[in-house]
């Protein structure tokens, strides 16, 4: 199987099944054709013979995914299209769970920028490859979102509260720190990666990854700010964490409640309630429900086209929340946007919850 959509290239190189993100000139973002065409590949692969292994990499060498491509979701909401959006969420939370339950190792060469839908491509797989170029983030928050694409999963089973922080402020991730909160398994120097590739092509087993693996030069800095992310984020909800951390006074509290002011307050308060609910149940199809509840309304009820708007559309970085404070945020307004959607509900094709 061979095919190149021009977005995404997609073929058979000896032993491994190859997927390229080839949109360099936008940080690799995904469209809804390249969620469409690498679903296919996948399926197709799992009884390929041929196929021993799926690697998966970026054209370019600043980004392997940025994310979605939000502009186009900002103007279709505008022009009241709110359908493509829950398309494009739908189709991608049933691929990064196809992903997770994959039937062959699936390696993900995670170099450079990693945020939001690209984090759903590459840390649902069984190898997990960063670099020193990695940084890897779910800012969703900032733009009226919530951590999504089944990232849910991952914060909640992250050391201590390092999942709510990390998904209340949008921290960025090196290689160090990415091993350390679940989102990678180890780490390659980028210059090794073409090197690394031919191995995987030519012998299609995911072990000899660990023969390329290095310590992080750069130890990251969140297993020294353990103690007090644990302190801060234990908290029953956000506007006591925020509480917490104005009390406090120290860098980085004040560095911390800065960044959660950021985000949307809704945003903010719905991203704890999701790592809550899913680490009381932690599988990946918990958490894509849940995060299909609030992706669905976002356009429509949330904050998300403000969120874009002053993100991406005009770049003035100033977003006007409707509710500006956490504090100030409606327990109701919350409530109705996990609330399960009915008939709307997220649903997976097998009904099953161990194989694609």
């Amino acid at each position: 199987m061979s095919a190149a959509t021009g977005e995404v290239l997609i073929r058979i190189e000896g032993r491994a099944g190859r997927i390229t993100l080839n949109r360099p000139q936008a940080l690799n973002a995904l469209t809804h054709g390249m969620v469409v065409a690498i679903e296919a590949a996948l399926r197709a692969w799992a009884s390929d013979g041929r196929v021993a292994l799926v690697v998966i990499d970026a054209a370019g060498d600043r980004a392997f995914c940025a994310g979605g491509d939000v502009a186009g979701l900002y103007r279709r909401g505008l022009a009241g299209d709110l359908d493509a959006g829950r398309r494009f969420w739908a189709e991608e939370y049933r691929l990064n769970r196809l992903i997770h339950h994959y039937p062959k190792p699936f390696v993900a060469l995670m170099d450079g920028i990693v945020m939001g839908g690209g984090v759903g491509m590459s840390a649902h797989g069984s190898h997990r490859i960063v670099t020193e170029r990695s940084m890897v983030a779910m800012p969703e928050c900032a733009v009226g979102l919530v951590p999504d694409v089944g990232v849910s999963l991952i914060l909640a089973a992250a050391p201590g509260h390092l999942g709510e922080y990390l998904g209340l402020t949008g921290f960025r991730m090196g290689a160090a720190d990415a091993i350390l909160a679940g989102f990678a398994d180890l780490a390659v120097a980028s210059d090794r990666l073409p090197e690394l590739v031919a191995r995987l092509v030519e012998i299609g087993d995911p072990g000899v990854t660990e023969i390329y693996a290095v310590t992080p030069a750069d130890a990251g800095v969140l297993a020294r700010r353990r103690a007090a992310i644990d302190r801060f984020f234990a908290a029953t909800d956000a506007a006591t964490i925020v509480a917490g951390l104005a009390a406090d006074g120290s860098d980085f509290a004040s560095e911390t409640l800065a960044a959660i002011r950021k985000g949307s307050p809704l945003s903010v308060a719905a991203t704890l309630a999701i790592i809550r609910a899913v680490r009381q149940d932690p599988t990946i199809e918990n958490a894509l429900r849940h995060e299909y509840r609030f992706t669905f309304r976002s356009q429509e009820y949330g904050d998300l086209q403000e969120g874009i708007r002053a993100a991406v559309i005009d770049k003035d970085r100033a977003p006007q929340w409707p509710v500006a404070r956490i504090e100030d945020l409606p327990a109701d307004s919350l409530a109705a946007m996990l609330a399960p959607l009915g008939v709307a509900e997220l649903t997976f094709e097998d009904n099953g919850e161990e194989q694609p």
